[in-house]
């Protein structure tokens, strides 16, 4: 199976992402969400899914080859259900809190035996870092914030950072306090493919892509630091300081929170693929792909794609992300689709979540 091209090279039985690490204001602007759509969202830890139905989708379905990863969805509907915005946060790590442990059992106890097992397991890490702060993902970025970010910059020059600026002051501070020696040197170790692929990524994840990631991220980095304003990215936010700022990712804002909690009976969670989906007959008209194209070989990618289109309805809207891999619809289905350019150059500069290189946008003709 095409989809399944990176299952038999990447470990699947941890979790990856504790929380989903791209823009879902972004993902939401290009899919357009009506009222009447079946959107397919890969599931990551649900973030992303849950922001689209928040969009008014009358179903989404969310798929992933990793168990663990839709344990983390079950794990945030079971918070939906039984907490308030507030212990919300707390549980997911966005905010300091001390009760944790308390609020993660209250959350389990909604939740099948195998996963209250899953979780249970997990509690002490829940306790200190959060459900949003459990991935290996997260961790990484976690040696980054205390082993690594300490011996170059200060905690009062990270908080100057997330300090609300004009676009001219954010460039000199840049320029002038943030992008020294010490700075560009880090990025060239931290970033590199070898440490990413170690702490961050599974090392499958490169294998389809020419070069590394440190010289990108050196270079996305002043888009995320001058052209966007710090303060109002939360991805930045926790990467630094290991919390949410008062801007938050697009599922967990208040003004969202009673929507999603209402509508989780729309929400499937399922340990499948996208061709599993066209073998049954689903038809989407919204796709969330994530950066799935990223860890196969053209001949997967173009595999994939054909599986993406027999589960598509005429006009379905596709999304996804690439990092480093350049992927958009192969040769042998591009008159199946057009590519909607102009929304794409609208929001790509608006991308909070910065280290992606590409964000594409795809019609089905």
């Amino acid at each position: 199976m095409a989809d399944t091209d990176i299952a038999k090279r990447a470990s699947f039985d941890i979790i990856r992402y504790a929380q989903a690490w791209e823009d879902a204001d972004i993902l939401a602007a290009a899919l357009r969400v009506k009222p009447s759509d079946t959107v397919v969202s890969i599931a990551s830890a649900g973030d992303n899914a849950l922001a689209l139905l928040a969009e008014g989708a009358e179903r989404v379905i969310a798929v992933d080859l990793n168990p663990t990863q839709l344990a983390c969805v079950r794990m945030r509907m079971a918070m939906y259900r039984t907490h308030s915005h507030q212990d919300f946060l707390e549980l997911m790590g966005s905010r300091p809190s001390g009760r944790r442990k308390h609020l993660l059992e209250l959350a389990a106890a909604k939740l099948s035996d195998e996963d209250q097992a899953f979780w249970a397991s997990r509690k002490d890490e829940v306790g200190r870092y959060g459900v949003g702060g459990v991935g290996k993902f997260e961790k990484y970025f976690r040696t980054f914030r205390e082993w690594v970010i300490p011996f170059i910059h200060t905690r009062e020059v990270i908080d100057l950072l997330l300090t609300p600026r004009e676009p001219q002051q954010r460039a000199e501070f840049y320029d002038k306090r943030w992008n020294n020696w010490g700075w560009r040197q880090m990025v060239k170790v931290f970033f590199s493919r070898f440490v990413m692929g170690q702490l961050g990524r599974d090392p499958a994840f490169f294998d389809h892509v020419e070069g590394g990631p440190a010289a990108q991220v050196a270079r996305l980095t002043r888009k995320a630091l001058v052209d966007q304003d710090p303060s109002e990215n939360p991805y930045l936010h926790w990467i630094l300081k290991g919390t949410h700022g008062e801007a938050l990712p697009r599922a967990l804002e208040a003004e969202r929170f009673e929507i999603i909690r209402d509508r989780l009976d729309r929400l499937e969670v399922r340990l499948c693929t996208v061709e599993t989906l066209a073998s049954e007959g689903v038809k989407a008209d919204a796709f969330n792909l994530s950066d799935i194209f990223e860890y196969m070989s053209p001949e997967a990618h173009e595999a994939a794609y054909g599986t993406i289109l027999a589960a598509s309805n005429p006009g379905a809207r596709i999304a996804y992300w690439n990092m480093m891999a350049p992927r958009r619809v192969p040769a042998s289905h591009a008159s199946k689709v057009t590519t909607n350019g102009a929304l794409e150059a609208k929001l790509k500069p608006l991308d909070k979540a910065f280290f992606y290189s590409d964000f594409v946008i795809e019609e089905v003709v």
